[in-house]
């Protein structure tokens, strides 16, 4: 991943890690998920608070679509691997972890959500698992991670419906933890108490 595709900040002693791409939606492709995992675990070494984002219209819209139509047996196996081992990095990161999630947060983007310990979501933000309406389902851990945090009835909707679920839904579900106006900057007054 080009070093211009992501963007660390720090506010009040706290980290703050944009994800950016060319055209805005911040897909997971296979460099940017293999870039990522690299960065998030130099930046765990220094065991300090860290805030995922990404911009006002994207957290994350997921996996590249054409890159996994092109895949084959092995291949897929090895994205599969390679995104696990990044929610894995994320869900053992060693300070607090939050994602600040503006705008859409889709497939593999809410798989990364899901790896953080906190979600604050801007009052525009949309979370869904879109993957059964293309005949897709998540291999990043979010099939595990979405039940436990809403319930089994409620995650079974969001991934075989592919629903699409609003801020204010999400909150009431348990899917985040608050709704703000800027995301990221709430996550850093809570990690800066």
């Amino acid at each position: 991943m080009p070093a211009s595709d992501v963007q660390l900040e720090e506010r009040q002693g706290v980290r703050i890690l944009r994800l950016r791409s060319d055209d805005g939606t911040n897909r997971l492709t296979r460099g940017f998920v293999l870039s990522l995992t690299e960065i998030v675990a130099q930046l765990a070494q220094q065991t300090r608070p860290l805030v995922i984002a990404g911009n006002d219209r994207f957290f994350s819209a997921g996996a590249d679509l054409e890159e996994i139509a092109a895949l084959d047996g092995p291949d897929a196996y090895e994205l599969s691997k390679m995104g696990q081992e990044l929610m894995r990095e994320i869900d053992e990161f060693p300070a607090p972890l939050y994602a600040a999630v503006s705008g859409y947060c889709l497939g593999g983007g809410l798989d990364l959500a899901l790896a953080c310990r906190h979600r604050i979501a801007s009052p525009h933000a949309v979370f869904g698992h879109r993957g059964a309406a293309l005949g897709l389902i998540t291999g990043w851990g979010g099939t595990q991670r979405l039940p436990r945090l809403i319930g089994k009835g409620r995650a079974l909707e969001m991934f075989v419906a592919a629903e699409k679920v609003t801020a204010v839904r999400a909150l009431r579900m348990g899917l985040v933890d608050a709704i703000a106006d800027d995301p990221a900057a709430e996550a850093v007054c809570q990690l800066a108490r």
